[in-house]
């Protein structure tokens, strides 16, 4: 699939069948994500996969409710952390400019980003939620307390197609001087 399809297809899916996605895509990808620049090769972005029926139970109950309901059926739960105080620092643990930790969240975002629409390419939908209990997230993955956890990512097939929401246009985002 051409990169523009892949752009132009991906959506925020809110309801799934229940099917299993295969351990060779789910490898493909975070391999992906793995691609993804960060700030000196820093890499700070970490992945806890829920796929058991038990563990996907309890990052269920750890979204509010409306989002339990988006991803009912939905057969992965990835988190995405960050490791604190590397990407955007020195070696003398000093930040290298007033972003601090900002830039680990920017390379996680490129991560999940390349993650996304890898799963786009191979047929798969996927909802990005930042609303979640991230205490009870740490404690299923027993996640280290030198990581923030950023999101909690569905993966799964579409129970429906979405049209694509209204777009800003380039001159609405845009300054060039």
């Amino acid at each position: 699939m051409e990169l523009q399809t892949v752009l132009e297809k991906r959506r925020s899916i809110r309801k799934y069948v229940d099917q299993p996605v295969s351990d060779e895509d789910l490898h493909k990808i975070i391999q992906a994500a793995i691609l993804a620049p960060s700030w000196k090769n820093s890499q700070v972005t970490r992945y806890y996969i829920a796929t058991s029926t038990e563990t996907l139970q309890k990052v269920k109950e750890a979204l509010p409710e409306f989002n339990q309901h988006n991803v009912e059926n939905a057969p992965i739960l990835i988190v995405s952390t960050i490791v604190l105080d590397r990407s955007g620092f020195e070696r003398n643990g000093n930040a290298s400019n007033e972003l601090g930790n900002g830039w680990g969240y920017y390379d996680c975002g490129m991560h999940n980003m390349n993650l996304l629409l890898k799963a786009t390419e191979l047929g798969l939908s996927t909802l990005v939620m930042g609303i979640r209990d991230a205490q009870k997230i740490r404690e299923i993955f027993d996640i280290p307390s030198n990581e923030s956890i950023v999101s909690v990512i569905a993966v799964g097939y579409s129970d429906f197609e979405v049209e694509m929401p209204q777009r800003k246009q380039f001159e609405d985002i845009v300054t060039i001087k």
